[in-house]
């Protein structure tokens, strides 16, 4: 059998080895062939042949020149102990789908989340601190050790979970702008470095069981929402901004105090020894030559004057008793009398809607013929105020049989009158679609205009997005919002295009949520009716071109540039009436400033970390947001196609399971990658 080898090259470049039971043919990729050569030089020949490719052919192929394969390489070399990273080679590319590393996820070419947890990983880790474009590093529940490396490169970091390892050292001064940051069930020492306080995103600080110690009543953080220091050394008194955290969490802290723990003592006096030495009295202390209490007259003379003052006050006490005894009890039946002769018109109100002497003058008109209550109910109704807004205050009002509705009393409104109101009314009490709040009644008087519309049990937008930002805060998820988003732009178009007429007050506030979370615009067509002070109040939401100077009045396109800057702060979680360096804040052109090249975590609220598989939703609803707060009037979207865009968002991110994904709890990182 004769063997030759050919010049053919594979993908990997290695040589092929052929064998034949007869004498080859001649062809172009034969190194040797001749007709003329004798067999057994031939034979010879192939063999010293063979033997010059046995290096390349037992050889390692050459490795890959991806830029974080060596910091990889050298961290499994010296950690992987264990060999459960088999799948990393030198030999491949760590962000190749057809030969990608366990545990490692890529954006653009290059390795953005590492997740190795549980997998007996040994040593120490600072070679991943040449992964520069790393934003998500969790190496839980392994036995690493040494201090934790310097991370400060590490710009672009988002998510660190060290917990459950054997890391000592202390806490380095410069870590990245975190989210999230859990060094839990280690053997971390020494003080908590106030640099911390420069991380104003971060959402979870987990230390507890490590060697901590000194003060933390510099910690300061605003949209902490997960923090637990128990089983350290630290002590001092707690500040006020982790005083939100139940007691469990500062535990094990014999030197801590402060709400929720034991209150904070006050530095002891300590008297001088002479007041404490058993022979040294306090009426002795000053006596020259020590003389006793019963050689000196004062003592006696003391003694009288306090029985006679003991006296004095029992005999002023009693007079004074009797006296608020007897004028109490009149009281007292002055009030009872009263109350007979008016229980039936005691006000059962929070925050009272107006006496009945205010309308006297106007009556109360119903739309579709459901007249269910009248105009005393509504003044006997047990009412709370839900908040003000440029037009009045709303009031949830729960009627004698149950019954619930939503009160809008107006106040600074600019009316042409009861017939130019009643018209506007009859208008707005037509509009019936599951996503516009239905208007029920009206009543008009001169002093005295009141509306009322069906309540919508779980609030509006803005407290569901911006209230209580702390701990306990239940967060808006992903679906929800995307609900949300769409039910309004649908409301939005049925003004626009069922009944022609313009919102004119595209808001948060004006979002309203019943029990299913569905939203419904409310405050339709009022705005003809707010002075001009209430624009201002709305000014973040504002369309350019209703500018203060031109006193330009509300368009279909002005309402389709609010709607944008409302998804752009369902999106973002940012408030538009927040006042920034340059005045209030303009959500469009901030996210164009931030998101110059490529859309990135800032853009997106913190809370929307903690899901997966939602960026490409996320970016849609986004250019969707940009496209209706477009500059030029004319490229905004209409209201209907808007409808549509949004339904084409898919909107099934789920909540990342399992230990290589993403997930909802702290232990395990969640990213949104750009």
């Amino acid at each position: 059998m004769t063997y030759f080898i050919t010049n053919q090259l594979s993908h990997h470049h290695t040589p092929r080895i052929y064998a034949h039971s007869s004498t080859p043919q001649p062809s172009a990729g034969s190194l040797t062939h001749s007709r003329t050569m004798p067999s057994h030089r031939r034979f010879i020949l192939s063999i010293l042949l063979l033997l010059l490719h046995i290096s390349p052919l037992t050889a390692t192929p050459p490795s890959s020149n991806h830029p974080d394969l060596a910091p990889l390489l050298s961290f499994k070399s010296s950690s992987d102990v264990s060999n459960k990273l088999a799948s990393w080679n030198n030999s491949s590319d760590p962000c190749h789908s057809s030969s990608k590393f366990y545990g490692v996820s890529c954006l653009h070419n290059r390795v953005t989340g590492l997740v190795l947890e549980g997998l007996n990983l040994h040593g120490r880790f600072d070679s991943l601190a040449s992964l520069v474009k790393l934003r998500v590093l969790s190496l839980k529940r392994n036995r690493l050790v040494g201090p934790i490396p310097d991370l400060s490169n590490l710009t672009s970091m988002k998510l660190l979970f060290l917990s459950y390892n054997q890391i000592s050292g202390e806490l380095p001064p410069s870590l990245p702008s975190l989210f999230r940051l859990d060094l839990s069930h280690n053997k971390l020492e020494g003080s908590i470095p106030a640099t911390l306080n420069r991380m104003t995103d971060l959402l979870t600080l987990r230390l507890e069981e490590n060697q901590f110690s000194g003060s933390i009543e510099f910690l300061n953080f605003s949209n902490l929402q997960d923090f637990n220091i128990s089983m350290n050394n630290v002590s001092g008194e707690i500040p006020a901004s982790l005083a939100g955290f139940s007691y469990s969490v500062f535990l094990n802290n014999p030197a801590l105090c402060g709400f929720p723990l034991l209150q904070c003592r006050e530095p002891e006096i300590i008297a001088p020894d002479v007041a404490s030495s058993p022979t040294s009295l306090p009426w002795t202390a000053d006596v020259p030559g020590n003389k006793k209490p019963g050689n000196n007259g004062r003592s006696k003379i003391s003694t009288l004057a306090i029985v006679a003052i003991i006296i004095g006050d029992v005999l002023v006490l009693t007079l004074v008793s009797l006296l608020l005894f007897c004028y109490f009890c009149r009281t007292s039946a002055e009030e009872s009398t009263n109350e007979k002769k008016n229980v039936q018109q005691v006000e059962k109100t929070v925050y009272p809607i107006p006496t009945a002497t205010s309308f006297e003058k106007g009556r109360m008109v119903f739309f579709d013929g459901a007249r269910r209550f009248e105009l005393e109910d509504l003044l006997r109704a047990s009412a709370e105020m839900l908040g003000k807004g440029g037009l009045g205050t709303a009031y949830k009002a729960v009627l004698d049989d149950g019954y619930v509705v939503a009160v809008k009393r107006l106040k600074e409104v600019v009316t042409g009158g009861k017939r130019e109101f009643d018209q506007q009314m009859e208008v707005l009490g037509s509009l019936r679609h599951p996503n516009v709040v239905s208007l029920k009644a009206y009543y008009f008087a001169k002093d005295e205009k009141l509306l009322v519309y069906d309540f919508m049990t779980n609030g509006n937008l803005f407290w569901l997005l911006h209230g209580n930002r702390g701990p306990g805060r239940t967060p808006l998820d992903w679906s929800t919002r995307l609900k949300i988003a769409a039910g309004a732009a649908k409301g939005l178009a049925f003004i626009h295009t069922s009944v022609k007429l313009i919102h004119g007050n595209i808001k948060s506030t004006n979002i309203l949520l019943d029990k299913s979370f569905n939203a419904c615009v409310s405050d339709c067509g009022l705005s003809s009716f707010a002075p001009p002070t209430a624009a201002l109040r709305s000014a973040g939401y504002r369309a350019p071109e209703l500018s203060s100077s031109n006193n330009r009045k509300p368009t279909q396109k002005s309402d389709i540039y609010s709607f944008g800057v409302l998804l752009i702060e369902l999106l973002s979680g940012k408030c538009p009436s927040m006042v920034d360096i340059s005045g209030i804040l303009d959500l469009p052109r901030w996210v164009q400033s931030v998101a110059r090249e490529e859309w990135t975590a800032e853009v997106f609220d913190l809370e929307l970390m903690r899901y997966k598989d939602i960026e490409e939703e996320m970016v849609q609803l986004m250019n969707i947001a940009l496209s209706c707060t477009s500059g030029a009037v004319d490229k905004r979207p209409t209201m209907d196609h808007v409808v549509k865009m949004i339904d084409d968002v898919d909107g099934t991110g789920e909540m990342s399971p399992g230990n290589e994904s993403f997930d909802l709890d702290y232990n395990s990182p969640s990213v949104i990658e750009p």
